[in-house]
């Protein structure tokens, strides 16, 4: 393995002494490779060591193994263990028989809450815990979980608990505007981790050599004029409120505020009121085409609608089916009409081109930031549809989260495109946050943020990927736009942070004592607050008896099962074992899955018997019977 830079040196120090610590280095900074380092030091003088480091995306497994620890840790039996894996159902046995384990936080959360004997663990029976973009140990996420026990533990005095390394490139400030409450967040974060937090004093303008800033750039675009085709839609939605007849007070149109509003409205109808739940669906529809106008083009928009209507069934219930569906059928003609007319098309694509136009002059790579797949995929098809982009020789892919869905991409094709990005078949990736954070992305010449509203974190991870000499980090925003304040503010709480850490590591050079007695306020603070959230979530629970609980299709509201007809398996697949179930649901096509799973396996489509509404069954496999399990 080769040396570390001076800075990581410096970084490594508290580690390799095993204090408990949090390095926070820039992306490109090589916090893995600090964390190898500190990983095969800890191995060669710790008996009976064993390591866990827990990444927060699947994809990061092999990727950590394959680019980091594998070679550095040849002397060493290294295993990778994700939820593709068959591993992770023998987790117990794999720490026994391996020296590193990497896998994803909830593998290890799944073997530490296991009464299986091939599957559970303890926290004891590892020596040293490596946590990634441990920014996210906070609230309700996983790697919180895992070290909520730790620091339960740690309160109570038990012996044997792990050594505790965490990586961050920004701990961010947790919305706080003001250095008094961004100095409390970086406390809770280490109080969570129970650990220091460290970054480079000695050797900062080498840092910046490795890791040069790009240049910042804004590049506004005109205010959009007219928007006849967004307003009708409103229009539309307006109608659909007044049908509702509802009090409650919504947020502007086509923010992700109202988005919020009507998904709660939904929840809420799905109770008791069939027409704000069937109503909520539509608006968030018509809302959903508003934020893809807002970003790309209006016939992407309509197409978002017209996807919708054409996957509804035909079967209208009552007057709410017939008057939403006859609403849009009404205004299908004009919104067609509006959304061909070029006059009325977003500024925001023209000042994108122009941006891309001018990099691509030369040969250059670059990642275009969105808010959402649907975006991605969206603004895909106008780089493939423009002429100009397309003589400019820039070659497009789209690189989005893992899952199932129809704009979701399997962990394979997202490693193939950013192979494919790495060598010649693709100069330009249109991706949503999962390219922010971990990927190993090749430099880019050019990061563009096109519309995002996020935080201080994002944007200094987004920035980091622009890591080539000269490189520019751009904002496509529109002129006096809620994204430019937000970029504007970011700047400011990046600032903040790095204020926010330097207080709190001021405090525990020089008030060691006073640190530590808060540290130890917040660990307390907190698994007094988990007690009660636990107490109180207990209570919601068991709130009523599961024959009184009635199973109804969210479409129709017709009554399908009793809460009693229900089983939960392996603590988290809920079964309905009622074989009258079957005379509630017509039986479509076969689902595939590019995944096997070892308990149950994909069944078919199903759909409401009296209305038609579409859901997906899967076959459960338990010892005695085939149960199905209606997600």
């Amino acid at each position: 393995m080769a040396g570390l830079r001076p800075y990581q040196e410096e970084v490594v120090q508290r580690a390799l002494r095993g204090e408990n610590a949090i390095i926070w280095l820039p992306t490109g900074g090589g916090k893995t490779r600090a964390a190898v380092h500190v990983a095969r030091r800890h191995l060669e003088v710790t008996p009976g060591a064993r390591v866990a480091v827990l990444v927060n995306r699947i994809h990061l497994v092999d990727q950590h193994y394959e680019n980091e620890f594998k070679t550095a840790l040849q002397d060493f039996r290294l295993a990778p263990i994700s939820g593709d894996s068959g591993q992770k159902d023998f987790f117990g046995c794999m720490v026994k028989d391996f020296d590193v384990i990497i896998c994803t936080a909830q593998i290890l959360e799944n073997a530490l809450v296991s009464t299986e004997e091939e599957k559970h663990v303890e926290l004891t029976d590892f020596t040293l815990l490596i946590i990634d973009e441990c920014h996210h140990t906070h609230k309700e996420g996983v790697y919180n979980k895992i070290m909520a026990r730790y620091v339960e533990k740690k309160l109570r005095r038990e012996e044997g608990l792990p050594q505790i390394l965490g990586l961050t490139a920004s701990p961010g400030t947790g919305g706080s505007k003001t250095i008094k409450h961004a100095v409390e967040h970086v406390l809770k974060i280490c109080a969570n981790l129970d650990s220091v937090i460290v970054s480079t004093k000695n050797y900062i303008p080498q840092l910046k050599d490795v890791v040069p800033s790009p240049r910042k750039e804004y590049k506004i675009a005109n205010k959009r004029i007219s928007d006849p085709f967004g307003d009708h839609l409103k229009n539309m939605m307006k109608m659909v409120h007044e049908f509702m007849d509802v009090t409650m007070i919504f947020s502007a149109f086509g923010t992700q505020e109202y988005e919020a509003e009507v998904v709660n409205l939904e929840k809420e109808g799905a109770f008791e009121n069939r027409l704000w739940a069937q109503c909520a669906v539509h608006l968030r529809t018509y809302n959903d085409a508003l934020l893809i106008n807002d970003a790309v083009r209006m016939v992407d928009a309509l197409q978002v609608v017209e996807d919708f209507y054409a996957s509804r069934t035909a079967t209208e219930i009552d007057g709410t089916d017939f008057f939403l569906s006859g609403l849009f059928q009404e205004n299908r003609v004009e919104l067609r009409l509006l959304a061909s007319t070029v006059c009325y098309e977003n500024p925001n694509l023209d000042r994108l081109e122009r941006t891309l136009l001018e990099q691509f002059s030369k040969p250059s790579k670059c990642i275009i930031f969105v808010k959402t797949r649907l975006i991605a995929h969206c603004l895909l098809g106008w780089v493939c549809a423009n002429v100009q982009l397309q003589n400019a020789k820039i070659k497009a892919a789209v690189l989005t989260g893992a899952g199932t869905g129809a704009n979701n991409m399997s962990q394979v094709h997202q490693k193939d495109t950013i192979e494919q990005f790495r060598g010649d078949a693709l100069n330009l990736l249109i991706s949503t946050s999962v390219g922010e954070e971990g990927l190993d992305i090749p430099e880019c010449n050019m990061v563009v943020r096109y519309g995002l509203l996020t935080n201080e974190i994002a944007q200094q991870q987004a920035s980091g990927r622009a890591r080539a000499q000269g490189s520019i980090y751009a904002v496509v925003a529109r002129e006096g736009g809620r994204e430019l304040q937000r970029e504007k503010l970011n700047e400011y709480l990046e600032e903040l942070t790095a204020k926010a850490v330097a207080e709190v590591q001021r405090m525990e050079r020089e008030e060691p004592q006073n640190y530590q007695q808060k540290i130890t306020e917040l660990q307390k603070d907190a698994v007094w607050c988990r007690m009660l959230n636990e107490q109180s979530r207990q209570e919601r629970r068991h709130r009523f008896g599961a024959e009184q609980v009635q199973l109804s299709c969210r479409k129709c509201f017709t009554s399908v099962a009793q809460g009693s007809d229900m089983r939960l398996i392996e603590n988290s697949h809920h079964v309905n074992v009622n074989p009258d179930f079957k005379n509630h649901y017509r039986s479509g096509g076969q689902v595939r899955l590019e995944r096997d799973f070892e308990e149950w396996e994909p069944g078919r489509t199903i759909s409401c018997q009296k209305c038609g509404n579409v859901s997906i069954s899967s076959i459960y496999q338990t010892p005695l019977s085939r149960a199905t399990y209606n997600q």
